[in-house]
């Protein structure tokens, strides 16, 4: 007996006519939708500061407004955490909208996440739900559910527990579709999007990748494939990949169990098709993750362009003039970065140019606007030869701080609301389990001594990075076992730390996952207060594991 569960949405803005390509595109039981991220759920809090009964994914909406019929014809379930902030605001509009469309579906609506009340200072406060609430709604027949805050995963485990009758300490079971789910929560990232080794494969095949499904069994094993004729790949490196995003260690934890991701067996079942299976689970932690968004108070950038020779000179002269003119109502805090793009004799002047950044942020937004457009447009005349600037400063924007925090299960209602308007209470989980640090499994032998030769990290290893809050993962893996051997010994968190030279003075964890071949470092503090904080030039550091691909070390003339 299996269960199709697709995807069709990895965020907020993700491809609108997926929810189409996927219910015509092949079966499907179950068609989940993952829209809502650490930056999502503070642009929805201000949403709802300008429209109270906002606060949800409108894309969805329209989405349904164009395939509620189909998916109705076709017997598929849809199941999404659209509803943000304000999931019964959404059941309500996705009711008008059916009945509008004439379309006789149920739905049903998940709540329970929403913390906000109990912090405050804070736009929105939300706890990580799991899946047997979105179960709940299934096996009463809701052919729409919606949710607030549930985990990524949650949109699996949920219709897997309600379709195999999973009881919540089936934990090995659970555990097998946390991590199908996971695979398939970012969408296309599992198909060929994102992927380090892109150019190995027909960029053809590439330019519109398909989005992912899981064929689940009742033993928590799955196969992750695509629907025929869609583009993109499904391999054990695209699974891989998507494996390592945004995780740290062996240990996966989440509200309905923690996933061994040590455990894990990767296998290639076919042409686009990946088997899942062997992986065990544990009792989940006995606390639940709950997301805070705040204001921080307002941010402003300049980039001043700087062309030609003296490039360094170019640089401290307006370093030292905006410091003069921003002197009377400094800016709480100051950033400059000089970023060389320029090359010798350049063949164009774009090429013979660099850039100098300046973020500027204060609680007080005028400090951060009318102070530094004032202090940048009035060098235009007066500073290094060639002066301009990519666009002007403009008013100042404000800017969101994130953080995470734990509270008991039980301090969370979690209910489900079904389709017949009742109430049904979600108990927490009865069994918990205090993590502890698992031994380390034995690494493989390193690569006897031979000729090395200077040459990118990428050639031999692909990467996949993500954020976390103010921390940023970095998954690091390799196809064959004797990369792996020179690998696991290699890059160690010294080597890392060489190689990435802003973690240096950052706590950088190094965890190992010998099934997989990869190694997943976890740098703390490198995003500062998280994503909406623009804390750096690649504020979700998406790229960071492409940038460490690009490193040189010595690497064995016999692994090239």
């Amino acid at each position: 007996m299996t269960l199709r569960i697709g995807n069709a949405s990895g965020f907020y803005g993700d491809r609108f006519d997926a929810m189409r390509e996927m219910l015509t595109g092949g079966e499907l039981d179950v068609l989940t939708g993952d829209y809502l991220a650490e930056l999502t759920m503070l642009i929805l809090g201000r949403d709802r500061l300008k429209d109270p009964g906002g606060g949800y994914a409108r894309t969805f909406l329209r989405q349904l407004e164009e395939c509620l019929g189909l998916a109705h014809e076709r017997g598929v379930r849809i199941v999404a955490n659209a509803g943000g902030l304000n999931p019964a605001g959404l059941a309500e509009t996705t009711r008008e909208l059916a009945a509008r469309l004439g379309i006789p579906v149920r739905v049903a609506h998940v709540e329970g996440d929403d913390l906000t009340a109990r912090r405050p200072g804070s736009l929105a406060a939300h706890a990580y739900l799991g899946g047997f609430g979105i179960a709940a709604c299934l096996r009463e027949g809701a052919d729409v559910v919606v949710t607030g805050r549930v985990t990524d995963a949650a949109l699996v485990t949920g219709p897997a527990a309600a379709h195999f009758g999973w009881a919540p300490t089936d934990y090995d079971r659970l555990a097998g579709a946390v991590v199908a789910g996971h695979v398939l929560e970012c969408g296309t990232q599992a198909t060929g999007g994102n992927y380090a080794f892109f150019t190995e494969h027909d960029v053809r095949r590439l330019h519109r990748p398909g989005f992912p499904l899981a064929e689940l069994h009742e033993d928590g094993s799955a196969v992750i494939t695509k629907h025929p004729g869609t583009g993109g790949l499904v391999d054990v490196g695209t699974v891989t990949a998507q494996l390592l995003y945004e995780t740290s260690g062996a240990r996966y934890a989440g509200p309905d169990v923690t996933a061994r991701l040590d455990t894990i067996r990767l296998t290639q079942d076919g042409p686009d098709r990946v088997r899942i299976d062997g992986v065990r689970g544990e009792p989940p932690p006995p606390t639940l993750k709950v997301g805070l968004n705040r204001l921080g108070g307002f941010r402003n950038e300049v980039a001043f362009v700087l062309t030609g020779l003296d490039i360094e000179a170019k640089a401290e002269l307006v370093r030292e003039q905006m410091t003069d003119a921003m002197a009377k109502s400094r800016p709480a805090d100051v950033r400059w970065d000089l970023v060389r793009t320029d090359r010798p004799d350049a063949p164009t002047e774009e090429t013979a140019s660099a850039l100098l950044r300046l973020v500027v942020r204060d609680p007080d937004q005028g400090v951060v606007g009318r102070v530094l457009s004032g202090a940048a447009v009035e060098l235009a005349l007066a500073s290094y030869p060639g002066f301009h600037m990519v666009a002007p400063p403009g008013k100042g924007a404000p800017y969101g701080v994130f953080e995470d925090v734990y509270v008991p299960h039980g301090a969370v209602d979690h209910v489900a609301v079904l389709p017949d308007g009742r109430r049904d209470p979600v108990p927490p989980a009865h069994e918990t389990l205090v993590l502890e640090d698992l031994p380390q499994l034995p690494l493989p032998g390193p690569p006897p001594p031979g000729p090395t030769r200077r040459a990118p990290l990428g050639l031999v290893a692909g990467a996949r990075s993500g954020d976390k809050g103010g921390n940023a993962n970095v998954g690091v893996w390799v196809r064959t076992d004797d990369v792996w051997g020179w690998l696991a010994h290699e890059l160690t968190v010294d080597r890392f730390q060489q190689l990435i030279p802003e973690s240096r003075r950052l706590k950088v964890t190094r965890h190992t996952l010998p099934n997989l071949r990869a190694l997943n470092f976890v740098v703390e503090g490198i995003l500062g207060e998280g994503v909406a904080a623009q804390h750096r030039f690649d504020p979700q550091a998406k790229a960071l594991g492409e940038w460490l691909r690009s490193r040189h070390l010595d690497i064995p003339e016999a692994l090239l």
